[in-house]
């Protein structure tokens, strides 16, 4: 085929529309992939707001990628893709290599991380272009639309939780189980923690029991903190909710020592005080995604323990739908665009 269809945002806030571009072909150490499905991420709205700067438009977004290579750049193959290879590209698009922390191996906090649908198109659309460090094999178990969002949130909860403190058998919250959360509370069951589902309302207690969690607490029926100290303090807290509120509310939860990390993004203040780290020793950290190694990782890790994402597909012709069902909540829990 000559052309491609892709799902684009003519301007800043904008609505999705379908066009045709020619076919990309791959420059040096990139391949070209043929898309099977792209996960719908949150962080996409980032994009399509033009809130991060440089954003190019007309925009294709979409980092959550899975499809298989049908064309190798110079230098693809030596090394080590071949034509035909399933992969995934996720929020990790490839690095510089060269600023202080690629320099000190430290990839995916990369001065100049090229996230695809920002530093080149990303995965609404038939097909992409994507530099070869950015690539991961998905395991022969994962359909497309089960993998793409294991490269972006699954990797995320996956590293936050494995990066953390927390050991077997330690107490571990999620704070939330929405789109990142219903994957962190099947991965930190799997990791053998004693996994703690935080939600509103009691509805959501059987699904978070399904899940793999050992424990259920309803944020909208008394102090989350208090709650958990009930159950002995949690050694961590994995916020996934993008609600600053939220996730302060479940730092008296911890236990000494205790953590919160943070991976549910959002752009207003978290009210905690210096008090209520200081005495008991808390950390609060920040987390990133991980490199096309960790995604590598985490679906190998998934794959063993048959840990899928919960997902709801639609056409790239409906990524309008997509995108509004996955920025109000109603999604259930990753909205998946397909080429069909």
């Amino acid at each position: 085929m000559n052309t491609y269809r892709v799902a684009q945002v003519p301007a800043p806030n904008g609505s999705f529309e379908i066009a045709e571009r020619e076919v990309p072909r791959p420059g040096p150490r990139h391949v070209r992939i043929a898309v099977e499905a792209c996960g719908v991420c949150r962080s996409d709205a980032m994009f399509v707001s033009a809130g991060m700067p440089g954003t190019p438009f007309p925009l294709v977004t979409g980092h959550e990628t899975a499809g298989r290579i049908d064309e190798l750049g110079d230098g693809a193959e030596e090394m080590g893709w071949q034509v035909g290879e399933r992969v995934t590209v996720g929020w990790f698009g490839g690095s510089c290599r060269h600023c202080v922390p690629c320099r000190r191996g430290d990839f995916i906090v990369c001065d100049n991380l090229k996230i695809p649908g920002h530093a080149y198109d990303g995965g609404f659309a038939e097909a992409i272009v994507a530099p070869v460090d950015a690539l991961a094999r998905i395991p022969d178990v994962f359909s497309a639309a089960d993998a793409g969002p294991m490269a972006c949130a699954g990797v995320t909860v996956y590293n936050g939780l494995r990066r953390s403190g927390a050991r077997p058998d330690d107490m571990v919250a999620i704070q939330g189980i929405g789109g990142l959360g219903h994957l962190a509370v099947r991965f930190a069951a799997a990791m053998g923690y004693e996994t703690v589902a935080i939600a509103r309302g009691a509805g959501k207690a059987d699904l978070a029991k399904q899940l793999g969690a050992h424990h259920y607490v309803d944020s909208t029926a008394g102090p989350v903190a208090e709650a958990l100290q009930a159950l002995g303090g949690a050694k961590v807290v994995l916020a996934t909710a993008g609600n600053s509120a939220a996730i302060a509310e479940t730092v008296d939860g911890l236990g000494p020592r205790g953590e919160l990390v943070v991976i549910g993004a959002t752009p207003a203040p978290m009210p905690i005080s210096p008090f209520q780290l200081i005495l008991k020793g808390r950390l609060v950290r920040g987390h990133p995604s991980g490199t096309a190694q960790d995604v590598q990782d985490t679906m190998t890790f998934a794959a063993r323990h048959g840990i899928r994402p919960m997902t709801e597909v639609l056409p790239l012709s409906e990524a309008n739908t997509a995108f509004r069902k996955m920025m109000d909540g109603s999604a259930r829990f990753r909205m998946v665009l397909t080429p069909g």
